[in-house]
């Protein structure tokens, strides 16, 4: 049954607004009702011609599309007109005999339309054919279908993108809307998104959304609201209603900075876009900006036309196009250079217009013509019933956004009523920053040569360069402080590293953490300066400044402009002699470094970072503890100022310290410097710190150790032992083997895993560098379901390697020419030298051991590296596996690698 009509409540309604002549004179009278399965039908009765105008309205648009399936509203919009079940092929063919007229379809942002005007006759026809493909269309989609509207689809979108300025749109969207935000995809959507949809998915699509109560049908024209009720009820009545839907209301994402773009395009003239978001759709403030849009740019008699293109004569064209949406509307002004012209003159007029309109907005007789013209403009698109800007496009488009056919009237009425201060308000509203700037300038006219050079085979590299690295000097300040020197002219700078014998390994005996945590605080203040005024000084002087640990050193660094080492210098000292560790910097320090923490311990890989180093080197040993340094949640909690000043007191002293500097000056003109900023520092007389690094006793068998982590899509694979420290004399050849196995991209278990299995996006071998024992690790994150698989993988790439696929000469001669061949390059900056010079003082290398790099590498043998690779003892690991245990234990089980222990996040035994 039919619900009862409200055709005469509507009608006050829409008489009610009026309020001004110019609102008035617009009259669309129109009966409203609602079918049981929620089809809302707005009927005005027109009799000046007999045609009636369909115009089906769905409320769906691209912006209710999900990201990797863009594309789909206006997809579907082509499969709608590709026949229905009980009506097969082309659907305008009985349009087409029946005469109808303004037939299209259209898909937008927020809804998608199909609209026709036919003679009255032909009601019937076209009711029946819209209900068809309303209530009928599922059955008429098959696979062919979908492929061949998607192949239509594509072609439109690559004639749109063949267009000048083809793709401005496009970009404008991406960049106007945050990543994720229903607009920020173009309506046409992506091709790949367009590739991936399937015959599911588009079923799914109309199921979902073009259910009755997600649409409108206006007819107006030739007809009453009693023949309508009686035709829509026979034709629509039987259609589903289809699904509840959640609709987002606003997400404007107004900026407040200025954005800037810049692409090329063959083009005939560079355009300049500016554009801003603005109110959305059913704002009130939406009706002014159309007002504001034509004051600016809307005509001839528009203030930027006037300046660019009549008075200055600098731009072609300036144009307006002002964009509402449910969500959110776009304000966009788009001019075209005259040829020769920069944008940047453009946009200089632009905004000085801006600017002016903004401070004094519109006068009165300005206002007045704008909105006469906009008036005008509106009622002549209402002078027909269907069609673009038409009675029944209004009337569908005011029912789907706000709810009221009549709606219009309200928008009308705020256009009349607004004065120069209301619009001169909005204005700076919306349009007083956050712009949005996109330069499309022409492409150049650019040729290939005729002729190529010789592909035949690759060219010869040549010989290596030789390697350009600073000579390295020595020296000590009057407190005994120890000084590494090397000179680099390159840039006015001097870098310079002051580095602690401490590191993570001075956390033993302390509290977990205390390292890293103490050392970031002495960054927050000094005595004489809190954190703010140590950033402001020093960023004044053009200064970089941080600290940096590792399991042996602490380093801070500092990089100076060389005009502005001494005031540099005083403040770097400041900060390394006198830290206040003043009580709101370390809480506010120890709550990030707690945060910190817990990301840490939801991260696969850093989960496994910290609990290997324990399990490898027991309690008893300065390295066994997190490889992240961090600690853990309860001891940095429990760290207490008094902590820190011991630490302090302990680790950050001259007589535990060295200073390296790479700097653009002499060390003779740089000692004096240093001398008056830490020449004085004196060592405390406590004792320093010692480190617990004993000698560990390798284990006897494999373990492993699983850490469960729920729903994820990958396993991290950790499997680690110790091996000697980095300053044992066959270090050298225990890297190389270490590269051949898993320590570069080509190099055998990333072939293994990620070329050939294609189980994990990269897996390598890997060692910590370390003075006393050093772990070697291997590191593959899996796909879930090769977790069992891959881990034979690694195990069976291990053992071959010590047995039957030991390293090859050929694989030692490629490396070997990499590792020389690259170094050339790797000293290019200061930091790149000084981190060089601070893990030659680390390993307690000599002064020359960069430039006989090269030579010592190129004289190991395959037997060294063979030798060196023995080390590897793949039946002893230590295995840390974090993954979905529900789906991995049992293979793991099954490979039999050891004992099986289950951890939690803290490394503390669960089962």
């Amino acid at each position: 049954m039919l619900k009862k009509p409200l055709a005469a409540a509507c009608l006050v309604l829409a008489s009610a607004v009026n309020a001004g002549p110019l609102t008035d004179s617009v009259q669309i009278p129109y009966d409203t009702f609602t079918l049981d399965n929620g089809l809302r039908v707005v009927v005005h009765t027109d009799r000046k011609a007999p045609v009636v105008a369909v115009n089906v309205w769905y409320h769906v648009g691209s912006k209710d599309e999900k990201v990797g399936k863009t594309g789909f509203a206006h997809l579907f919009e082509h499969l709608m007109f590709n026949g229905s079940e009980n009506a097969p092929g082309e659907f305008f063919e009985p349009f087409e005999k029946a005469g109808a007229t303004n037939m299209n379809g259209t898909t937008w942002l927020d809804r998608t339309n199909y609209f026709e005007t036919v003679p009255t006759p032909a009601l019937d026809m076209a009711l029946w054919m819209e209900s068809d493909r309303m209530g009928h269309m599922l059955g008429a989609i098959d696979q062919k279908t979908l492929d061949e509207q998607r192949g239509v689809v594509q072609n439109e979108k690559r004639q749109g993108d063949n267009q000048p300025y083809g793709k401005a749109w496009d970009i404008l969207q991406a960049a106007a809307f945050p990543q994720g935000h229903p607009y920020s995809w173009s309506t046409i959507g992506s091709m790949a998104d367009l590739n991936a949809a399937s015959l599911e998915d588009v079923k799914a699509w109309f199921h979902e959304y073009y259910g009755a109560s997600n649409a409108v049908v206006v007819l107006a024209g030739d007809i009453d609201v009693e023949t309508a009720k009686a035709k829509m009820q026979k034709y629509f009545g039987f259609v589903a209603p289809g699904e509840p839907l959640v609709r987002q209301k606003t997400w404007i994402a107004k900026r407040t900075e200025q954005k800037r773009v810049k692409t090329q395009d063959r083009v005939p003239q560079a355009r300049l876009y500016k554009s801003w978001n603005t109110a959305e759709l059913a704002s009130t403030d939406s009706d002014v900006l159309q007002i504001v849009a034509e004051l600016l740019a809307g005509g001839k008699n528009s203030r930027l036309y006037k300046r660019l293109v009549h008075e200055d004569q600098i731009a072609t064209s300036v144009n307006v196009a002002y964009f509402p949406f449910e969500l959110a509307s776009l304000f966009t002004i788009t001019a075209d250079a005259k040829p020769g012209v920069e944008l940047a003159q453009i946009e200089q007029v632009i905004d000085e217009e801006i600017a002016l309109f903004l401070k004094k907005g519109p006068d009165k007789k300005e206002l007045e013509r704008v909105r006469t013209s906009l008036f005008a403009g509106f009622v002549r698109g209402a002078e027909k019933v269907g069609g673009w800007g038409g009675k029944s496009d209004i009337l569908a488009s005011n029912a789907v956004y706000m709810g009221d056919p009549g709606a219009f009237k309200k928008s009308l009425l705020t256009m009349e009523e607004v004065d120069t201060k209301q619009v001169t308000k909005v204005a700076n509203r919306w349009l007083s920053s956050g712009d949005l700037v996109l330069e499309i300038t022409p492409f150049p006219s650019l040729n290939a040569a005729s002729t190529d050079a010789d592909r035949s085979k690759i060219p010869d590299t040549g010989a290596v360069p030789p390697l350009s690295f600073p000579a390295i000097e020595r020296t000590e300040l009057s407190n005994g402080l120890k000084v590494v020197f090397a000179r680099r002219d390159t840039v006015p700078q001097v870098n310079l590293a002051m580095m602690f014998d401490a590191g993570y390994a001075a956390d033993f005996g302390s509290k977990l953490g205390i390292n890293k945590f103490a050392s970031s605080v002495m960054l927050e203040g000094t005595e004489k300066r809190d954190a703010l005024e140590i950033s402001a000084e020093l960023e004044g002087l053009g200064a970089v400044w941080g600290v940096n640990s590792d399991v042996d050193s602490t380093s801070f660094s500092v990089s100076a402009l060389s005009s502005n080492l001494r005031k540099t210098l005083d403040i770097f000292s400041d900060i390394v002699q006198n830290p206040a560790f003043r009580a709101e910097d370390v809480e506010r320090k120890r709550a990030l470094t707690i945060a910190g923490i817990g990301q840490e311990k939801s991260q696969p890989v850093s989960m496994a970072l910290r609990t290997l180093p324990p399990l490898l080197y027991g309690n008893d040993h300065a390295y066994g503890i997190p490889l992240t340094g961090s600690g853990t949640e309860a001891s940095v909690a429990d760290i207490s100022i008094a902590d820190m000043r011991a630490y302090h007191e302990r680790w950050i002293r001259p007589d535990n310290a060295t200073l390296v500097v790479v700097g653009a000056m002499s060390l003779d003109d740089l000692k004096p410097e240093l001398e008056r900023a830490f020449g004085k520092w004196k060592a405390p007389k406590a004792d320093k710190g010692v480190k617990q690094l004993h000698q560990v006793v390798e284990q006897p068998n494999s373990s492993v150790y699983l850490i469960d982590k729920p729903g994820a899509q990958q396993t991290v694979i950790l499997a680690g032992q110790l091996i000697p420290s980095a300053k044992d004399s066959a270090n050298l050849a225990v890297d190389m083997a270490n590269t051949i196995l898993g320590g570069a991209f080509t190099a055998r278990l990333n072939m293994n895993l990620r070329e050939d299995k294609h189980w994990a996006y990269g897996a390598y071998t890997f060692i910590v560098d370390a003075a006393a024992q050093q772990p070697l690790m291997a590191y593959a994150p899996v796909q879930t379901d090769k977790t069992k698989e891959a881990i034979a993988e690694v195990q069976k790439e291990l053992t071959d390697y010590l047995g039957k696929k030991p390293a090859q000469a050929d694989e030692l001669h490629r490396y070997q020419l990499n590792e020389v061949a690259k170094l050339p390059g790797s000293y290019e900056t200061m930091n790149a030298v000084l981190g060089a010079m601070t893990g030659q003082v680390r390993f307690d290398r000599p002064d020359d051991y960069v430039i006989t790099y090269a030579d010592r590498v190129q004289a190991l043998t395959i037997d060294q590296v063979r030798s060196a690779a023995q080390a590897i003892t793949p039946e002893k690991l230590v295995w840390v596996i974090v993954g979905d245990l529900a789906k991995i234990e049992a293979g793991v089980s099954s490979l039999k690698l050891g004992d099986i222990k289950v951890l939690d996040a803290d490394g503390n035994v669960v089962r």
